[in-house]
This record gives C-alpha cells, structure tokens and sequence, in this order.
C-alpha cells in the first residue's frame, strides 16, 4: 500500500496562483517510485473526478486542454514528491484536487493513466 499526502489547497482570487505537493509516506524504495507515474485529478461535486496532470517516470508532462499553459507538473525524485504549479487560476478550477500514482510508469499519458494509489485530497476554492 502506497499513502499519498496532498498539501496546497487554499482559497485564492482569480488571476493567482497556487503550488500543490504530494508526498509518499510511507518509506518506499527510490527506484519504485521512480519507475511510478504520477498525476493529479480534480473532482466537483456532481461530476466525475478528471485528469489535470500526468508526468510519466521519465519525466514527461502531460496536461488536460483547460489547463495547459496554465499548470505545469513536476516531480522530484529524492524527496519522493510530486508537485503542480498552477498559474492564472479561474473560478472554473475550483474543485478537491487528487494525487495518484501509477505504478505502470512508462509512457503514461492524462490518457492513459490508471491510478492504483490515490491520496485524501486538498481543496482549492477560487473566487471571482
């Protein structure tokens, strides 16, 4: 079993920007959660929980189209945390935002992608 911790969620007002993390912690081999995919989802309530970001085990990024340009994933191996820079933020991403991880991590897409771990969630409230 993998525990993920999601930190960031906060209240902003449109136009500002947040950072969130998410951390392993639980002591896992670095090489196992190298090889793991990452992403973030968000979910509302009412609707389906959708894929922001994805970052494969190689580093490679992948956005959802309402947030490209906008939010950028990134990872950092040694501290087994994955984050996601999220700028000019709008109302419309308001929502409880989810880590995941993959442990098939090759070539992991916001596609692709198929959780089997997933942390508690951090909310992030943006206002007009």
């Amino acid at each position: 079993q993998v525990h993920l911790v999601e930190s960031g969620g906060e209240s902003v007002q449109a136009g500002g920007s947040l950072k969130l993390s998410c951390r392993v912690t639980d002591s896992m081999d670095v090489d196992t959660y190298a090889s793991m995919a990452m992403g973030w989802f968000r979910q509302v309530p009412g609707k389906e929980r959708e894929g922001v970001a994805v970052i494969d085990r190689d580093g490679n990024p992948t956005y959802s189209d309402s947030v490209k340009g906008r939010f950028r994933i990134s990872r950092d191996i040694s501290t087994q945390t994955v984050h996601m820079q999220m700028d000019s933020l709008e109302p419309e991403d308001t929502a409880m935002y989810y880590c995941a991880a993959d442990p098939r991590g090759r070539r992991t897409t916001i596609q692709s992608i198929r959780p089997t771990y997933w942390g508690r969630g951090t909310q992030v409230t943006v206002s007009s």
